[in-house]
């Protein structure tokens, strides 16, 4: 069985999706309308823009959703999975993939996702930092530790084994850092994100997309698709939807994920997007797993 897989925020950089489109006339044809539908010029900044503007999180979640839809459609009828799944942001990706949104309210769920995340980083501002050869339920205990007055840090994204990114305010992630260090931690890096992402913390972002959701139309998936709030397969639309809203606040649980799609019977990983970060994370779970199994991404 084969599976696509959609990356998240992090995996842009400038001069994404310029080869598709000068050489595909339907990607073309999608950046376009992209543009169309955003009301500014995103391919000029994805082609051409800088590190800095491509980093602003109104630019970035669209870039990364459209680079990486555009991709699976330039794929035609090789685009042939057995089930999808996203990281984060990617979720969107891969349901649009699954034809359960079209592209247009696809991109318009991720825009105002997007706006309404930064909105909620300047109400509560915050930061995530990775924490690298840990075992999760350690970082899960120091995170417990730490929360406690004001202060608020958790689990954000179980991204393999090893690798767990924790979300929170600024104090609370440099208190953490410290003592996963101190417990034997290899790294613990705060990343250069604007806010806490998949923590209370967006819990008014939240609120902005369930409305905005509520007036989409879903439809059931080609294929099933594999969700960050739960880590199991859906074809449901209502439960997708549930789902989709419930991930802002949540973790992001990538290991159980890719856990589920192996004990599926999948036995070959397509990454769909900018960049190679979820071919490194599905390999090292695989591993973890004792199962050879093929990943690869696509040439544009």
């Amino acid at each position: 069985m084969k599976a696509f897989v959609f990356p998240g925020q992090g995996a842009q950089f400038v001069g994404m999706g310029k080869d598709l489109y000068e050489k595909h006339p339907v990607a073309k044809q999608f950046f376009e309308k992209a543009n169309e539908i955003l009301g500014f010029r995103i391919t000029d900044i994805m082609f051409n823009g800088t590190d800095e503007e491509l980093k602003q999180t109104k630019v970035t979640q669209p870039a990364v959703y459209i680079h990486s839809v555009v991709k699976a459609l330039c794929l035609g009828e090789s685009f042939t999975p057995d089930m999808v799944a996203g990281h984060s942001l990617g979720e969107f990706s891969a349901l649009t993939a699954a034809r359960c949104l079209s592209f247009e309210d696809g991109l318009k769920l991720v825009a105002a996702r997007a706006k309404a995340m930064q909105a909620a980083c300047e109400v509560k501002p915050g930061t995530m930092a990775a924490i690298i050869s840990m075992s999760d339920e350690k970082v899960e205990e120091i995170c417990k530790q730490v929360s406690k007055d004001d202060k608020l840090v958790v689990p954000a994204n179980y991204n393999c084994p090893g690798q767990l990114v924790i979300s929170g305010d600024e104090e609370a992630i440099k208190e953490a850092c410290a003592l996963l260090k101190e417990a034997g931690a290899k790294r613990a890096l705060v990343l250069p994100v604007s806010g806490a992402f998949h923590s209370p913390f967006m819990q008014p972002a939240q609120e902005e997309l369930k409305t905005a959701i509520a007036t989409t139309e879903f439809k059931k998936p080609i294929c099933p698709v594999y969700q960050n709030y739960d880590g199991l397969a859906h074809t449901d639309p209502e439960e997708i939807k549930t789902n989709l809203i419930q991930q802002l606040t949540h973790s992001v649980l990538w290991t159980k994920e890719v856990k589920s799609m192996l004990a599926d019977g999948c036995a070959s990983f397509t990454e769909c997007g900018p960049g190679k970060a979820l071919q490194g994370m599905v390999s090292k779970i695989a591993r973890a797993q004792n199962l050879d199994i093929e990943i690869q991404g696509i040439e544009e």
